[in-house]
């Protein structure tokens, strides 16, 4: 277990996204400079005092560079750190050094924030090598401590700050992955409908295209159109679907486009009936009412036998809106309940909505799909 621990760690990337110089990195070293500049003057109970100060001052700028050169930011602070203490136990002077150097500790904080784990690992064995010759060069007693629980904290606070924007991270590319599953489904309602579509006009335009030759130059201005708007929109998603590529967004269909779904589909005649007084739905129970209207519309085109009008009807009760899609075409015998991609995501948006779908043959024939959503969250 700790082996594992110790290997997962040594392989840890570095953190994504580690700002460079910034403002307050400058205001923070002036006021570094300044307060080491102060101390070296006043304070007459420092060993060295002149050179003290100079290291205290030297280092300073050493803030600018700690996230994007962590280690090397910890090597040289506290590398220095180590050949005070080594100076002090050869020379017998204790308290060489500034308090002023205190601020190295932002240097442990950010080798933990930002450093790779063989950086946070190597980094973290100098700094404790550092903070030991220390101790037996000046050891205070309980002040020690102290000054080990303040490193401690500070590297605790570092990992702390790592794991929040890491959790954020991760958080955000779940959100993205759920959204491009949802636009990978929706990409493929709308290429299906609009394949079957361009399928049904296909079929008819080669019936008629012999005795009515109009009817097939009608077919195909309607393959043509069914096709256009099938590409529009599958490049529209696909520019989604890759990274850092920008798409512009239509404003997404709903219960109000259902009559415009219905004008655009082929024969069998579809039949559209909304309530007269709808309220405002919440977008999400919106956009999946139309989409499992459109599957479902896809689904009697492609399957319903010899049906010649498909009815969409949606209803609104009390806190909740249901929406029934049938046909009156034969029932096919060897027709699963549960068909294909189609049926299957269809179920799973309603149920991602807390509602409940059925689909199968209706008692009076064809084929029905009945979906029951709650709108509670309507704004």
């Amino acid at each position: 277990m700790t082996a594992n621990t110790l290997s997962s760690l040594w392989a840890e990337p570095r953190a994504a996204d580690a700002p460079g110089r910034l403002p307050r990195d400058w205001a923070l070293v002036g006021v570094v400079v300044a307060a080491a500049l102060l101390e070296g003057v006043l304070r007459d109970d420092v060993a060295w005092r002149p050179f003290a100060t100079i290291v205290a001052v030297g280092l300073a700028p050493v803030l600018l560079w700690r996230r994007t050169h962590p280690l090397a930011c910890v090597v040289v602070a506290f590398g220095t750190a180590t050949a005070l203490g080594l100076a002090s136990l050869l020379g017998g002077a204790p308290s060489v050094g500034l308090d002023t150097m205190v601020y190295v500790l932002v240097l442990v904080h950010a080798l933990v924030r930002w450093g790779s784990g063989r950086e946070i690992v190597i980094g973290l064995a100098v700094v404790a090598v550092a903070a030991g010759i220390g101790t037996v060069a000046d050891y205070t007693g309980p002040a020690d401590v102290i000054g080990g629980l303040a490193v401690l904290a500070a590297a605790a606070g570092g990992a702390a700050f790592r794991y929040r924007a890491e959790s954020r991270r991760r958080a955000v590319e779940q959100s993205r992955v759920e959204e491009r599953v949802g636009l990978a489904r929706e990409l493929h309602d709308i290429v299906a409908h609009h394949v079957s579509a361009i399928a049904v006009q296909a079929q008819a335009g080669r019936a008629t295209a012999g005795q009515r030759p109009e009817a097939a130059l009608e077919a195909l201005a309607a393959i043509e159109g069914e096709a256009s708007r099938t590409l529009a929109e599958m490049r529209a998603m696909v520019r989604v679907l890759r990274d850092g590529a920008p798409a512009e967004y239509a404003p997404r269909p709903g219960v109000a486009d259902l009559p415009a779904l219905a004008r655009r589909a082929p024969a069998p005649a579809v039949d559209v009936e909304l309530p007269d007084d709808m309220g405002e739905l919440p977008p999400q129970v919106d956009a999946a009412v139309y989409r499992l209207a459109q599957e479902a519309l896809t689904n009697a085109l492609r399957h319903a036998r010899n049906a010649s009008r498909v009815e969409i009807r949606v209803v609104e009760g009390a806190g909740s809106l249901r929406l029934r899609v049938t046909d009156d075409g034969r029932t096919d015998p060897a027709r699963p309940v549960n068909h294909g991609f189609g049926l299957l995501g269809m179920t799973e948006r309603v149920q991602l909505l807390g509602g409940t779908l059925r689909a199968g043959p209706a008692p009076g024939g064809g084929w029905a799909v009945d979906a029951e959503m709650p709108t509670e969250g309507r704004r």
